[in-house]
């Protein structure tokens, strides 16, 4: 399964559909929630390659959808363990501080059957909302 592509863009999933998937996109569609991460693994199983800076994705909602276009800014590749707080800032989904944000992240990708350790690479993804007339 790879990522769909709407418009010759890629799209951005974030969390599950449902009320995550929600909550998350109105993060961004705010200009609260400036990164999100993903799992190595996942682009390799996917055979996705990685997104890139300048790359321009399409925001979905849960019926893969689009609901806006957002632009890559920065990616990184981080042991689970070395995440660092400043990404953790740019996600913006209510962590205290960078233990709570792997403690939610190894929940999230343990409930859906990923085995997550320190060692773990982490897809540090950074990403701005374009503007309609910019899309």
């Amino acid at each position: 399964m790879s990522f769909p592509v709407i418009n010759g863009l890629r799209s951005l999933e974030l969390g599950t559909p449902g009320p995550s998937r929600q909550r998350l996109v109105d993060l961004v569609m705010r200009g609260d929630k400036k990164a999100t991460a993903g799992l190595l693994s996942e682009y390799e199983t996917e055979g996705e390659p990685m997104e890139h800076v300048g790359e321009v994705l399409v925001l979905v909602d849960d019926d893969i959808q689009p609901l806006a276009h957002v632009r890559v800014t920065r990616v990184e590749q981080s042991r689970f363990g070395d995440v660092p707080w400043e990404f953790a800032q740019a996600e913006n989904e209510g962590d205290l501080d960078i233990e709570d944000w792997r403690q939610a992240h190894y929940e999230y990708w343990t409930k859906h059957g990923e085995d997550i350790s320190d060692d773990t690479t982490v897809v540090l993804l950074w990403f701005e909302l374009v503007p309609n007339a910019e899309s």
